[in-house]
């Protein structure tokens, strides 16, 4: 009895260290593909130079790379069952790191968009393989652990990425932020074959819906598309947005359609009957609306209005990575003890409060603050997005895991790209409104401005200080842009709440 006990003891230690590399390998999977989103975006000057490009033709190395993943992302469900779990995801890997190589080699700005999109294609299948693997290699009552780790990967790399990209980029050179992909692959790769569990292809696969997988690759592409340029060509005053509306909205309606009548649809939209499912998505939606366009938005806050330099930069948005780590690691200790539903709530909690207290801010504002809203809002997300794909995923069958992640994955994308094209077209709006308010009011015969020295120190009927009162109505115009968009996420984050009551019991869902 006693060599009997040992040796379930002994399989029992073996099969944890097999499932602490395979969540090493899916991390490091995901990581590398997430990063990609914000490293690129800070070697774009450098990389226009190189080209001898406009800034609207390297804007492509960024959108292709977006389009593709969002196209591609829908066929991972029929691919895995048509290769297998392992099979595609060392497919994806492997392409990944190739393509990365290419584009870090690239001599011509159309090659290197060419291989991002290859890039993005390949990389579009490593998150919802990553998650549907981590949960399978867990038992149910580990998956807020599981999905703790995760959520590690997916959300720390678009917050390390500019840091690191911009690291990069000054020490080395731009080509530096697709090389770096190459070692962090190959580990990837090398994990995969060594671990990972082989999964045969399904017995009967689906035959692909060739149209579904048309329309939705249309629709979503253009989608992308629309909201990466929107902003840049003044949305619906250009041809291309409104041509790109219409795809969208065409290629949409044939897909939900199609999805609802045929047998073998590409995505099982039926799916949505499941109400956790269904929840889930409205949530990681809101969820990628809130987390993505802080990012994007505090590097040019922290440039342009309070001259830091790009490595102080970097150092104040770090807390948000910091918080990040801390939620994760905390959720996974002690995550099963505290309902699911009440993670997710303090996480929206978290990023309602922070936005609320940036609301307040103005052009003094100081290191302190940024640092505490940043820990504040890496807390929050990492508060979310574990919990919330356990309770997602709870009711269905583990049979369509990896289709129902990739369109949950998806909704998240999507969510990130309309919360970016949201939060600019809101500060570029709001801040040209607010600087003809302010322009009004100067006057040589406002008695305020005619008895008050002016930031250049001159009087307002010197014209050598109408160029520094212009600078300093442009900065106080562009934080009222920033302002009303940090007032907008917290609305946004209290629009959660409800949602959060109507999730199912976390013991009834697993």
């Amino acid at each position: 009895m006693t060599a009997i006990a040992g040796a379930r003891d002994h399989a029992a230690a073996s099969a944890a260290v097999r499932r602490n590399w395979v969540t090493a390998t899916l991390v490091l999977a995901s990581m590398i593909y997430s990063i990609d989103w914000t490293i690129a975006a800070v070697a774009l000057p450098h990389m226009q130079g190189a080209f001898s490009a406009t800034q609207d033709q390297i804007s492509w190395v960024l959108t292709s790379y977006i389009v593709a993943s969002a196209v591609m992302l829908p066929a991972t469900g029929w691919l895995a069952g048509r290769l297998g779990r392992r099979r595609l995801f060392l497919a994806a890997v492997g392409g990944f790191t190739l393509f990365s190589l290419f584009c870090g080699a690239a001599e011509s700005l159309a090659w290197e968009v060419l291989l991002r999109i290859g890039q993005g294609a390949c990389g579009a299948f490593l998150i919802p393989l990553s998650q549907a693997i981590m949960l399978d290699a867990y038992p149910p009552d580990e998956h807020g652990k599981a999905m703790a780790f995760w959520g590690m990967g997916v959300v720390l790399g678009p917050v390390i990425g500019p840091t690191l990209g911009g690291y990069l980029t000054d020490a080395l050179s731009w080509r530096w932020v697709f090389f770096i992909n190459i070692p962090v692959g190959l580990l990837a790769l090398a994990g995969g074959l060594t671990f990972l569990p082989k999964t045969p292809p399904a017995q009967r696969p689906r035959p692909l819906d060739g149209f579904g997988f048309v329309a939705l690759a249309l629709g979503v592409g253009a989608m992308q598309m629309m909201l990466d340029r929107g902003e840049r060509l003044d949305w619906f005053d250009s041809r291309e947005i409104v041509i790109e509306a219409i795809v969208m909205v065409a290629g949409l309606y044939f897909f939900v359609v199609h999805s609802l009548t045929s047998v073998n649809p590409i995505v099982d939209l039926r799916l949505m009957r499941d109400r956790n499912y269904a929840l889930g998505m409205l949530l990681v939606f809101l969820y990628g609306m809130l987390t993505l366009a802080p990012m994007v938005l505090m590097p040019p806050f922290l440039q342009d209005l309070q001259d830091y330099p790009i490595a102080t930069i970097g150092l104040l948005l770090s807390p948000r990575g910091v918080g990040l780590f801390a939620a994760m690691i905390v959720l996974a200790r002690v995550g099963r003890a505290i309902d699911f539903r009440l993670q997710i709530a303090l996480g929206f909690l978290l990023l309602a409060g922070s936005s609320w207290w940036m609301s307040s801010w103005n052009l003094e504002v100081g290191a302190s603050a940024v640092f505490w809203t940043g820990l504040m809002q890496g807390f929050g997300a990492g508060s979310i997005i574990g919990p919330l794909g356990v309770l997602t995923f709870a009711t269905l069958p583990p049979a369509h895991r990896t289709e129902a992640a990739s369109i949950w994955n998806l909704i998240r994308s999507i969510g990130s790209s309309i919360g970016i094209a949201a939060a600019l077209a809101i500060l570029v709006r709001t801040a040209g409104i607010s600087r003809g308010v302010l322009v009004e009011h100067v006057s040589p015969y406002n008695e305020i401005m005619r008895h008050s020295a002016l930031p250049g120190g001159g009087t307002v009927a010197d014209p050598s200080s109408l160029a520094p009162l212009e600078l300093e109505i442009a900065r106080q115009a562009l934080m009222i842009g920033y302002v009303d968009v940090f007032y907008l996420c917290t609305l946004t984050s209290l629009l959660a709440m409800p949602l959060i009551l109507l999730l199912g019991k976390p013991a009834r869902a697993r």
